[in-house]
């Protein structure tokens, strides 16, 4: 394991405590207290993952989150204490793939970090050798599981690790309809919950990325009480 992990908390002993943690999991930790230093390093690093604070001295931590967004794919965990649903929804809208709230489990966090690492390696790499069924063209949408790209309309689609799973699964079952229950326990491999909102945050993204007017979606669309369905 020499995976490298960005820490950005202005609370040094968190800073630190999470530094301890990750070294001792075998990661590369690159550590600091403010935004202007992190995103620096995140030019000059080849990183596999951030964890954000959202309060940060320099810049909001969901600013940071959208800055490295529009130039990396690698997950972003946001640290930090606050817990209202929509400042949860508004990280992950921004291109957040978890929330963790503090005081934490310092092995909770540990367990998020890998499950997202791993999901991250296994779905950026390419396959030595492409299967036509891991290709599908729907109105526009070209999307490749074997190279992990997505165009549409010719226009190469930056997503998430995250948002790409979704993509794909929606689209791999064309035709039917798919809760949000469904497609959390699938992509995030996790237990669902009723007022989870990670999947809607997450839809609302893929969305703006397709230019999709919020009301009227022609790709990706709301069946009201069930789920969702691309046609």
């Amino acid at each position: 394991m020499n995976e490298k992990v960005l820490i950005v908390d202005d609370e040094k002993e968190i800073a630190d405590l999470v530094e301890v943690c990750l070294k001792n999991e075998g990661y590369q930790v690159f550590k600091f207290y403010s935004a202007k230093e992190a995103l620096a390093c995140t030019r000059e690093q080849e990183l596999d993952m951030a964890i954000l604070d959202v309060m940060l001295p320099d810049m909001d931590g969901f600013l940071l989150c959208q800055r490295i967004r529009e130039e990396h794919l690698y997950p972003i965990i946001m640290l930090t204490a606050k817990v209202e649903d929509m400042d949860k929804i508004m990280g992950l809208t921004l291109g957040a793939d978890d929330y963790v709230t503090k005081p934490f489990n310092p092995l909770e966090l540990i367990a998020r970090v890998k499950t997202q690492l791993r999901r991250y390696m296994r779905y950026d790499r390419p396959e030595t050798s492409p299967k036509e069924t891991d290709t599908v063209e729907i109105k526009g949408l070209h999307i490749s599981k074997s190279t992990h790209k997505c165009t549409h309309n010719g226009r190469e689609l930056a997503l998430t690790p995250i948002e790409f799973n979704i993509l794909w699964y929606l689209c791999s079952h064309r035709g039917t309809v798919v809760s949000s229950e469904e497609l959390f326990e699938t992509v995030w491999g996790e237990k669902y919950l009723d007022n989870n909102n990670t999947v809607m945050a997450h839809i609302a993204r893929l969305r703006e990325k397709l230019k999709e007017p919020p009301r009227k979606p022609k790709i990706i669309k709301t069946i009201w009480g069930v789920g969702y369905t691309i046609e």
